[in-house]
């Protein structure tokens, strides 16, 4: 009879019982809720018709594509709301990141980083709720600092289709963009000092250092932070839902917004699994694109 020790000594009896939780967890609570809502999204089924479910093949599908407030509508407004998040989110924490990198012996350095963190740590209902009384046309605090300017006319800025939209994107970058400072230091960090000082004795200028040393090291890093925050913008939804709910009209209904109404308020459950099965799919070709493309200079590099 095998020994315990003998047993945990066989190195894959010992891998399997190490990944064993991990793969019982993602069984239980990704891989069975994906397969139930792939199988769901074939069934006209509502929770408020008191009807069994029925079989209705891809009905769903097309009814999402061919409805004249279908998925284009709300997909062209999310990868307008991606590209100019993301766009700059990244072009605001590089530059903060550079700042702070730059001044480390700066008074109050720890002090200043703390305070840029505190957005990223807040929950986003409490932090929609919170720019949502900001931006209150009444009482709010943007429009008295705009009445110190000359502006005595409120805005109503989540009321008024103009200025709805990219209020709510200021607020999501408010938000990250600290995790792409964040990003851009844990970057920064890993570039060698030895080859940033062998660089200042080669009379190397700071746009060639940073080119051949400072991307060279640190672009997996950032790129990855742009990953990560590509695939939650374009989950945005718990923002949006104390700001404006996806109004006014449809001007912040993003492809979440859509899901969680027609999930949750309609209790339209075959429609709503087809239309998440197609964000879920989207959301794969994006990632998968954006891998390829690491995958592809890296192997250029090796090259």
């Amino acid at each position: 009879m095998a020994q315990p020790s003998q047993f945990l000594n066989d190195r894959r009896t010992l891998v399997f019982l190490l990944l064993a939780p991990v793969l019982a967890f993602f069984i239980v609570f990704n891989t069975i809720p994906t397969l139930w809502l792939l199988g769901l999204s074939f069934y006209n089924y509502s929770l408020t018709s008191g009807m069994p479910p029925e079989f209705v093949g891809f009905t769903n599908f097309v009814n999402i594509f061919f409805n004249r407030n279908g998925i284009w509508g709300d997909l062209s407004r999310t990868f307008i709301f991606v590209a100019f998040a993301v766009s700059l989110q990244t072009l605001l924490g590089v530059l903060l990141g550079f700042l702070f990198w730059g001044s480390k012996n700066m008074p109050g350095r720890r002090i200043a980083l703390t305070l840029l963190f505190t957005p990223m740590v807040l929950t986003p209902v409490a932090t929609g709720t919170f720019w949502r009384f900001i931006y209150d046309p009444t009482f709010g605090a943007l429009n008295a600092l705009m009445g110190l300017f000359g502006v005595t006319e409120p805005i109503n800025f989540l009321g008024d289709p103009t200025f709805a939209y990219w209020a709510v994107l200021a607020v999501d970058c408010w938000m990250w963009t600290p995790f792409m400072t964040l990003m851009t230091l844990a970057a920064l960090g890993s570039v060698p000092k030895a080859e940033l000082e062998a660089a200042e004795v080669d009379r190397l200028t700071w746009f060639e250092q940073l080119r051949l040393i400072v991307w060279h090291h640190g672009k997996f890093i950032l790129m990855l932070g742009m990953l990560l925050r590509t695939i939650d913008s374009f989950k945005t939804l718990d923002l949006i839902i104390p700001m404006t709910n996806g109004g006014p009209g449809q001007q912040t209904r993003l492809v979440a917004v859509e899901l969680n109404k027609q999930a949750f308020q309609s209790f339209n459950m075959g429609w709503s699994s087809a239309y998440a099965v197609l964000l879920l799919l989207i959301s794969i070709a994006m990632t998968s694109v954006f891998i390829h493309v690491l995958n592809l200079r890296r192997r250029k590099e090796r090259s």
